[in-house]
């Protein structure tokens, strides 16, 4: 029992790991363009949702009947995490390891379950708990600049992948008018300080 226990652990802190690398692909390469004659996900997120909630006021929902179109269709979330599963279903099939498919599950199932949560409290905010903590507080911010920069920050829950495949973007690179709110954060470019200026020194 705790070689079983030793696998599910090991394969659920790699499957979240895993996951942001799959939500940044799945994000980048579906979600903001057709793929052949397949353009369900990009007409649904790229032409529906980013032109519903922009980086402005509109960030936030406007118009009731929009809500439908912050959460992903219902049957989008199994069809999801049995994709991310086949890696781990190979491994554990080749390894006779069946914990491995367990945690891994497990891991799927919530970053999918924060994913549609956390994204669903960025653009409806009703002051909840975790809209007061910091942690949500920098991922909004990081969410509302890909809606001003589509092809940056494409991850929601964890961002590791944007760090690691150069998509990462802390501020803005321009001043806009930003959506705001007690968990939104100011995005803005820092202002650079005025540079001292330089006098020739007599030898």
């Amino acid at each position: 029992m705790s070689i079983f226990f030793f696998w599910l652990t090991a394969s659920f802190v790699v499957a979240v790991f895993f996951a942001s690398f799959f939500e940044w692909a799945l994000h980048k390469y579906f979600m903001h363009r057709p793929i052949g004659k397949f353009d369900y996900a990009f007409k649904a997120h790229a032409q529906v949702h980013h032109q519903t909630f922009k980086a402005d006021h509109t960030y936030h929902l406007i118009n009731e009947e929009d809500k439908e179109t912050i959460p992903m269709a219902w049957w989008n979330g199994p069809v999801l995490i049995a994709v991310g599963m086949t890696p781990f279903l190979i491994a554990s099939w080749i390894l006779g390891r069946w914990g491995i498919v367990c945690g891994a599950v497990l891991a799927c199932a919530c970053y999918y379950g924060a994913y549609e949560y956390i994204h669903w409290c960025m653009h409806l905010p009703k002051k909840r708990n975790i809209e007061r903590s910091g942690i949500f507080f920098r991922l909004n911010g990081h969410h509302l600049l890909h809606h001003r920069y589509m092809h940056k920050n494409y991850n929601v829950v964890l961002p590791l992948a944007d760090l690691c495949l150069g998509t990462l973007l802390l501020r803005a690179k321009v001043h806009f008018k930003q959506a705001e709110g007690p968990s939104v954060p100011n995005v803005q470019p820092k202002n650079r300080k005025p540079s001292m200026p330089k006098f020739a020194v007599a030898e």
